[in-house]
Parts: C-alpha cells; structure tokens; sequence
C-alpha cells in the first residue's frame, strides 16, 4: 500500500469464535435499520444505499442521513455514472435519482422485476425479463435488444462502447456502430449472471449459477473456467493496476491475476483475507492501494492487500449479519458496511487526516 495511509492500522489476529469489535467500530456511528442492505456506490463524498424496503439513503460526512422512499418493493440493483444513481426494482421501475435527492422515473414495466443496471457516460441500460434497454444521449427512446433467457447481468466497458448481457448459454457483446448495436456471442453452457470487462477492454468475466467464473479474451474467445468455489459468486471487483479480479464465494478473497497477453491461463490465485470458517460474501476495491475490503458472512471486514505474506487489517469485527456492501467516499475519508440485518457501520477510515498518518 502507498506510505502514510494504512501502514499504522493495527492489525489483530482472529479469535477462535470470529474477530472482536475494532477501534474503527468504536468511533463510527451504528444504525440499524427496518430492511436489510442490498447496494451501496459511492457519489464523490456520499454513499448512496439501497434497501429491502424500496427506501435509499445518502451518507455524506458531517451531516445527518438523508432518506428517500424511491421503490415500491425491494431495490434490486443500483449503479451510478459518477453523476446520478440509476436503481431498479421488484416494483417494475428504472429510477435515476439525482446528488440532490430528486428522483426521474425513466422506465416503468409493470409486473415485470427490473433485475440489473448499469451505467457509462453519455448510456444507462436496464434489463427486465429477455429484454435490455439502451438510453443513449440525444435519442428519445431506449432501443431493446431481445435475448434467449432472462438477463443475468448488464457491464459496460470503461469507454461505453460495448455492453455485455450475460443469458442463458453465455454473454452476448454489444457494440455500438452509427447509432447501431451489432451484437457478438460468447458460448458457455449454462446461466451467467453478473458481468464485467476488465479495465483494460480485453477480457469479459461473468458470475455464473454454478459455483464458478467463467471469461473469454475477447480478441481470441478463449475460454477462461475458473471453478471451485464452495458458494456461489455473489461480488467481485478490480484491483490495483496489474489488475486483480478479487471474488467472494470462499473462506478468503480469490484473486485472479489479469496482468500479461494471457491473464489468469494456467496461473493459481493470490488469497488473502483469511476468515477462517467464514465465507467472503462481499469484496470491494481500494484500488489506489492495491488493496481490498473483504466483508464476511459474520459481519466481520478485513482490509487486505493483494500480497500473501501480509497480514491483513481487520476494520470490523464479527456481528450478526453476513455483509451486503462496502463503499468508501471519492476521498477515502469515509467507509460504509452494510449487511443482511439491516445493520450499517458509517465511519471515519483513519482517525485523523490520510496525510497526517494519525490512525
């Protein structure tokens, strides 16, 4: 990690029953709400949450929390584009909901679940049943691109020219071409779920029904299986700028190298972040240290760079409820945990300024 952000955090060994209760927990503030947390992204200083009631909540640095009633049901998924959160819902809507809490209904399907959405500059796109929907700036209506199953999951990639919509079968790719999508198939038997490209445009990687990952390299399709989980993948991110893919589904944080012409081909994982006999149930990138927030089906998070040899650092310790999401603000001055009770951890990461090296 880089000097003078995280070098001082102690760092504290687990207990036989789970990790105890951190300095960082004891400065934060606790709440603990009606519905349990299903998202959470960061908008520059605020961390915006979804929850099980339909409700979302903006997080900022010394305010109160502000909330929204924004579904009808249970918020499904939520992105942002750096500018607005886009959320979607068991109530049939896709919402853009603006940094000042003013929230746009930008498509309604009625019974129909909006399940994933996702987000670039200048495009959003939601999927709802077999269809997604495209919004581009400067056209009046969405274009929909019809696929074989239910859509599992909708990524972007850094510069918004390619969607990938993961299905039944595979993913399909989505380029756009004059104000046209032309559309590529990448083949693999059974269903896919969340997808995303890697940072650097060359690879898809998709969550799939089974407890696995599967990919392509998008210049060849070549094939990449990575397996043996013992969950499900539920969440994954980048890190750093080798990059890492860092998973959840297993006792550790799982992470893939992408660095060179073949990527993870023939190459076993980095692992950190031990939990001991506790599943990774959410990951979340701290990209500019090369390091990583792994949340755990007990409550407990720990902070673990992508290096085996260090210990990691634990930020919270064992609770009641397994981790749904982690967020840090733009600054990383703040961290959010929220879980499947309801319970949300809002802190101050360091317990002075970064520079200063207080902790």
């Amino acid at each position: 990690m880089q000097s003078g952000v995280t070098e001082n955090l102690p760092r504290r060994k687990m207990r036989r029953f789970g990790f105890e209760e951190t300095e960082l927990e004891r400065r934060g503030t606790k709440f603990t709400l009606d519905a349990p947390v299903t998202a959470a992204v960061t908008l520059s200083e605020a961390i915006v949450v979804g929850f099980g009631d339909g409700t979302i909540r903006f997080f900022q640095p010394g305010i109160s929390h502000s909330t929204l009633k924004a579904h009808k049901g249970v918020v499904l998924c939520m992105t942002t584009d750096g500018h607005n959160v886009f959320t979607g819902g068991d109530d049939g809507r896709f919402l853009r909901i603006s940094s000042d809490g003013q929230i746009e209904e930008i498509a309604e399907f009625g019974t129909k679940w909006v399940d994933c959405v996702a987000a670039t500059k200048g495009k959003y796109a939601c999927s709802s049943g077999k269809t997604a929907h495209i919004w581009s700036i400067g056209q009046s209506k969405a274009t929909a691109l019809e696929h074989v199953s239910t859509v599992g999951g909708l990524a972007f990639d850094a510069k918004g020219r390619r969607l990938a919509i993961t299905h039944y079968g595979g993913a399909t790719i989505w380029e756009s071409k004059e104000r046209k999508w032309k559309s590529s198939k990448l083949i693999w038997k059974g269903f896919h779920g969340a997808a995303s490209f890697s940072p650097d445009g060359k690879y898809v990687i998709t969550a799939m029904q089974e407890n696995a990952l599967h990919g392509w390299r998008l210049r060849d399709k070549a094939d990449l299986a990575m397996s043996g989980y013992p969950a499900k993948i539920k969440s994954f991110s980048w890190v750093g700028s080798t990059p890492h893919l860092v998973t959840s589904g297993a006792n550790e944080a799982i992470c893939w190298p992408f660095d060179g012409k073949d990527g993870p081909l023939g190459r076993a994982p980095v692992c950190v972040a031990d939990g001991g006999k506790q599943l990774v149930t959410c990951v979340q990138s701290l990209s500019s240290e090369n390091a990583v927030f792994a949340g755990f089906g007990d409550g407990a998070v720990l902070l673990a760079e992508i290096d085996e040899v260090k210990e990691p650092i634990v930020l919270k310790g064992s609770s009641d409820g397994a981790v749904t999401a982690i967020a840090v603000t733009e600054s990383l001055s703040h961290v959010l945990i929220g879980d499947d009770n309801g319970h949300i951890l809002w802190a101050k990461l360091w317990a002075g300024d970064i520079s200063g090296k207080s902790i």
